[in-house]
């Protein structure tokens, strides 16, 4: 991940979709999944750069990282 990706990233099992999933919580939106743990992870910080990008493209506010979140 790149250094100014420092996103808290929430991964788990989906056993409807038969998949990892990755989520971002801090952008609305971006989230990936994959096989394996690890494609989970390679995917979303795919998404997290184009997520990113798409966002300065059309001029919205990107959040700062805030590192770990407590969801629960």
């Amino acid at each position: 991940m790149k250094p100014e990706y420092r996103y808290e990233v929430i991964i788990y099992w989906s056993e409807e979709d038969q998949a990892f999933l990755a989520e971002v919580p801090e952008l609305p939106g971006c989230m990936a999944d994959g096989p394996t743990y690890a494609e989970a992870v390679s995917n979303v910080e795919v998404v997290i750069g184009e997520w990113i990008e798409t966002a300065r493209r059309l001029g919205r506010t990107i959040p700062e990282p805030k590192g770990r979140l407590l969801f629960a």
